[in-house]
């Protein structure tokens, strides 16, 4: 097969169809999205989203159980949510292989946090890999189901954003490996994670540990590379390939497998070198685990590297004392670009009149976390999926609506609220909670690419039918034939739950919305839930043109909207941009003086 120029997460799925994958589950989030949008393009593969990381593990977990080769992808801070499968299934082992992609993000470019998620893996005392480029991403997903079921154990697939979403040449073998069904047998001792059986399989964890550690003093996953013996590097993942481009003449030590580390061999190359230096970003998890293995580090001679963020060959040869090559200076004062709601975006008026009634919100995890920066300002907290609803309760719990004699609201997007806002909701309702919580309903997962879940009702296999040539869904073979996904009804489901007030509104009618909120927030002894419902714009393209404004009071409210298409002409006056404007009526609600109007239709 022809060399492709492929993104981590493409070389992964690729590497994952070719090993025999039968299953493939995960929750969509940058910078693991692609990887499962890419696997389902491929034929004789099952893939689905899943509400969120916790069910998509165990869905794989009982899939790998069943007899097939499984993937499950999810992102850095989806394997927080993951966390407590992951460690019992640490101990239970697979039938079939069972690989998990976790993906991070160094510098926060897309998350609330950054965290190692290779920590998990020596937490668990599973297998790690970590590939370094796209061609490694495809080899290392491919070996990942064959080291999973020599050693009866999921692995850990690690990758950074930079290997995610980079391009490098990959050789693929376009070949699916023969990887049938397994047989299937009980095994409660094996499954079962009662404490009796529980301590029976910790034995059978232990075994296996140091089998793997005896394989990864073996394992061709590991590299050495000598060169100048001044100066020895221990690195993985990307910064290898930033290493050897700041430091060409360095020895490196290139892990491929992460866990568990190798001792023998790491001892044996910092013997082999005058000093020895580890290079990773965000965290201490080599420097830590290698220095209790009694090996002696230097800490880089010129300056430390930085604590957070991705490094970069600028950065290596910083630390070292290196020449910097020279380079054209940045621009300077340039405008900056803040992100923003799209024009038309159905979260702009709810957080307008958040922003007008001076509310406390408790924000969540999506699109509408942008209604924490200008012109809003109007979210004062968000702190990962599901916490709008629970946080809420916890304010009204402390009496910040008494003591402050402003509202609080808790708002959550309607994917969020399908991934862990449910139980949020219950537990509020199960302890008598009352206030104000919105939902907003914007008919997709707007933040990572506009994927399905369990509110819109559209699977990954009629997503990917929607948008790639590549599949049809009515003639792709899968494991299972599946029906057509079933949309989650929200209305029902809060009243079954027992939320007291339950009500839809179109989210983009201002009247209707500050009616809404207004009723909602007036009471204290109930519980009032409000579905604002209007598509994302990526999502409902329809448009018309542009409203006109005339004779403008040059009073500055149709530009507190924040719309991109809204602007201020050389006079004050606003102006709107009918290349970016799509007609959406938001700025004509906006005005209080009736200057901004559409032409007579």
């Amino acid at each position: 097969m022809a060399k492709q120029l492929l993104s981590g997460n493409e070389a992964i799925a690729q590497g994952a169809w070719e090993a025999g994958v039968r299953v493939g589950t995960g929750y969509p989030g940058t910078p693991s999205t692609e990887t499962l949008e890419n696997l389902v393009r491929h034929k004789d593969v099952y893939c689905e989203w899943s509400p969120n990381e916790k069910v998509a593990l165990e869905v794989g977990i009982g899939s790998a159980m069943a007899g097939a080769r499984t993937l499950v992808t999810m992102k850095h801070v989806g394997v927080n949510v993951a966390a407590d499968p992951f460690m019992s299934v640490a101990n239970t082992g697979v039938n079939a292989g069972l690989v998990v992609l976790a993906a991070d993000d160094p510098s926060c470019y897309s998350s609330q946090n950054e965290q190692d998620s290779r920590t998990y893996a020596a937490f668990a005392r599973i297998p790690c890999l970590d590939p370094a480029d796209s061609q490694e991403a495809y080899e290392f997903s491919r070996k990942a189901f064959a080291l999973s079921e020599r050693f009866d154990t999921p692995v850990m697939l690690h990758e950074t954003m930079r290997i995610a979403h980079t391009r490098t040449m990959v050789e693929p073998a376009g070949v699916r490996e023969d990887a049938p069904l397994r047989d299937y047998a009980s095994a409660p001792q094996k499954y079962v994670m009662m404490p009796a059986f529980a301590v029976g399989r910790i034995q059978a964890t232990n075994a296996r540990e140091d089998a793997l550690v005896q394989f990864a003093e073996k394992s061709e996953l590991n590299r050495v590379e000598m060169r100048d013996t001044s100066i020895g590097v221990i690195v993985a993942g990307a910064l290898y390939n930033h290493v050897r481009e700041a430091l060409p003449n360095a020895s490196t030590f290139k892990l491929g497998l992460t866990w568990p580390l190798p001792p023998e061999r790491l001892r044996q190359f910092a013997a082999s070198v005058d000093k020895v230096y580890v290079v990773e970003e965000a965290c201490r998890y080599f420097r830590d685990a290698i220095a209790a293995m009694g090996v002696d580090l230097s800490e880089p001679p010129a300056a430390p590297l930085p604590r957070s963020g991705e490094i970069f060959p600028s950065h290596i040869r910083a630390s070292f004392g290196a020449e910097l090559p020279s380079h054209e200076q940045a621009a300077q004062d340039l405008p900056p670009r803040p992100p923003a709601f799209c024009a038309g975006c159905p979260h702009r008026l709810v957080f307008c009149e958040l922003r007008r009634m001076h509310a406390i919100v408790c924000g969540d995890i999506g699109c509408y976390t942008l209604g924490a920066v200008a012109p809003y300002k109007a979210v004062d907290s968000v702190i990962d999926m599901g916490a709008s609803f629970s946080m809420a309760h916890g304010m009204e719990l402390a009496g910040a609506q008494e003591r402050t004699g402003r509202p609080v609201v808790g708002v959550i997007g309607d994917s969020t609220f399908a991934h862990s806002g449910i139980t949020s909701l219950l537990g509020t309702v199960y302890n008598g909670g009352t206030g104000t919580l919105c939902i907003l309903d914007n008919r997709t997962t707007a933040m990572t690419g506009t994927q399905g879940n369990p509110v819109n009702g559209l699977t990954l296999t009629e997503q990917a039918a929607r948008v790639s040539p590549l599949v049809d869904a009515a003639e792709k073979p899968t494991i299972l034939d599946r029906p057509a996904g079933k949309p989650l009804d929200l209305v029902a489901l809060c009243r079954a739950i027992g939320v007291d007030e339950v009500s839809v509104v179109d989210a983009q009618d201002l009247k209707a919305i500050r009616r809404a909120l207004k009723a909602a927030t007036s009471h204290t002894d109930r519980l009032s839930v409000i579905i604002f419902k209007s598509p994302c714009r990526l999502v409902d393209r329809t448009s018309r043109p542009a409203p006109r404004i005339t004779d403008c009071r040059k009073c500055g409210s149709c530009i507190q909207i924040g719309c991109p298409a809204l602007g201020k002409a050389a006079d004050g006056s606003a102006k709107i941009d009918p290349t970016q404007c799509i007609g959406c009526n938001q700025c004509v609600q906006s005005c209080p003086f009736g200057c901004i109007a559409f032409e007579e239709e």
